[in-house]
């Protein structure tokens, strides 16, 4: 038996927020118990909430904690393969295994996610041109699926479940454990080179010029306007050899620049970040880096997740929270869908303070899976309601007519219409689902809304907890 505690819930973006009845189980045996024992309502797994919207959250069902699912169960040094539960973090994978010389082979922009979250979302990282995402590096999946069995997927067991499972946003059951192969390092530092880009052009330029780097990634000022749209800092990496030590005159300029907004994570205000404060770090930011390319040998975190080492930093946007918004479009030689998404957002008086801009490989899934051959911008506003989500509305559009989608894991208020359009496969995917779970057991909030499973909820979160 386990023991269910009404709680309130919510995503990375505080937008929207919810009661659930929730349960934390510590052992398999616990979560088949909350599977039996959910009273005939929805379930759902949650691990350490840093899916921005709806998509962890499910209103008025049950809802499974996963932290506690922490386990390693094996490693194989030879061949670098762990097996590990669900709720075990990315953080924890690199405390342990980072000095042994492994690291994950796809890491998000956070290491505080789960290894269940990283599947379930499918998560790519500075590195998908080359190594693709998570579900790539994953094997021997272990789902608990509606009927209370616990099965074991991936490419030659269950290949359907398994691929509906990339991506599938926790809908196919409640992961449980999985292998994931790390790959050899022999430091914990990465070899940098960043390079000003001055324009959109300029910053593809500068990617297909990257290409054979295992990691990049650009910031980029989503405010700039006319011969600047597009401008930024290109940052390309790989790991550095034995015994390379972090150092060098950029690093020195940054950790100068970063030292004071270190201090910032206690507050929490509905004004702190603004267009014209965005405007001025913008500006700042880019004129730190001097014109051209400079070099750099930086540690694995600040590389990888920078905003980590800001905790709570999700709490600058205010009580009223955060969304993000995060397209995939195809190669354009004209670049129209980002230049038209760019030109919305410096017309629209919002601004973005943690603005990247990517190339995705030619790696994808089917499902559910977001990484799609083309361009990924992703954008965090402040959450100031109709008028926010009518500049998504419009991004929508622009997006749509490009023929591209949103990543689901950062969406909270995509309409139906829209999902189906950007996921043609919803229908083939839903059809794997409903085969393992015919009366939907497994749902979200986001889920609803998007009319995957179940009764829709209200979209734009109408009945979130929000001030």
């Amino acid at each position: 038996m386990v023991t269910w505690t009404k709680r309130r819930i919510e995503g990375w973006g505080r937008f929207p927020t919810t009661e659930a009845q929730c349960a934390r189980p510590e052992r398999w045996s616990e979560v088949q118990s909350a599977l039996q024992d959910r009273d005939g309502e929805h379930i759902l797994a949650h691990g350490l909430g840093r899916s921005y919207g709806d998509a962890a959250l499910l209103t008025g069902g049950r809802v499974v904690l996963t932290r506690r699912l922490d386990r390693l169960l094996a490693f194989d040094p030879d061949t670098g393969w762990i097996r590990a539960e669900a709720g075990v973090s990315l953080e924890e994978v690199n405390n342990l295994f980072v000095p042994r010389g492994f690291f994950p082979p796809v890491v998000p922009g956070t290491q505080f996610v789960t290894l269940g979250g990283a599947l379930a979302a499918d998560i790519h990282g500075k590195n998908h041109h080359v190594h693709g995402s998570f579900g790539d590096h994953v094997r021997n999946v272990e789902l608990l699926t509606a009927d209370g069995r616990i099965v074991v997927t991936d490419r030659d067991h269950e290949p359907e479940l398994f691929e509906a499972t990339l991506g599938g946003m926790g809908l196919t059951g409640l992961i449980l454990a999985m292998d994931l192969r790390l790959m050899r390092i022999e430091s914990p530092a990465i070899e940098i080179e960043t390079v000003r880009v001055e324009n959109l052009d300029h910053f593809f330029e500068v990617s297909a010029e990257s290409a054979k780097w295992p990691y990049t990634v650009s910031w980029i000022d989503c405010l700039a306007r006319g011969r600047h749209m597009g401008r930024g800092v290109f940052m390309r990496g790989r790991h550095a050899p034995a015994g390379a030590q972090p150092g060098g005159a950029l690093l020195e300029r940054l950790k100068k620049f970063a030292d004071p907004i270190l201090d910032v994570s206690a507050f929490e205000t509905n004004w702190l970040l603004n267009r014209f404060s965005i405007q001025a770090f913008n500006e700042t930011y880019f004129r730190l880096h001097r014109p051209g390319t400079e070099t750099a040998v930086v540690p694995i975190a600040p590389f990888f997740f920078p905003l980590d080492m800001v905790r709570g930093w999700n709490k600058l946007y205010g009580s009223r929270g955060m969304m993000q918004y995060q397209p995939v479009v195809p190669h354009d030689p004209e670049r129209r869908a980002m230049r038209g998404v760019l030109e919305a957002i410096s017309k629209s008086g919002f601004a973005s303070f943690l603005a990247v801009i990517k190339e995705f490989g030619d790696v994808q899934h089917g499902g559910l899976s977001f990484p799609r051959p083309g361009v990924t911008l992703a954008l965090d506003f402040a959450n100031h309601g109709k008028p926010l989500h009518d500049l998504m509305d419009h991004m929508d559009d622009i997006v749509l007519d490009a023929g591209g989608r949103l990543y689901l894991a950062k969406d909270a208020r995509m309409t139906r219409d829209r999902f189906r359009r950007m996921y043609p496969e919803w229908q083939a995917w839903k059809a794997v689902r409903d085969r393992w779970d015919p009366t939907g057991v497994f749902s979200s909030d986001q889920a609803r809304r998007l009319g995957l499973v179940g009764d829709p909820v209200p979209t734009r979160g109408a009945k979130a907890v929000a001030s």
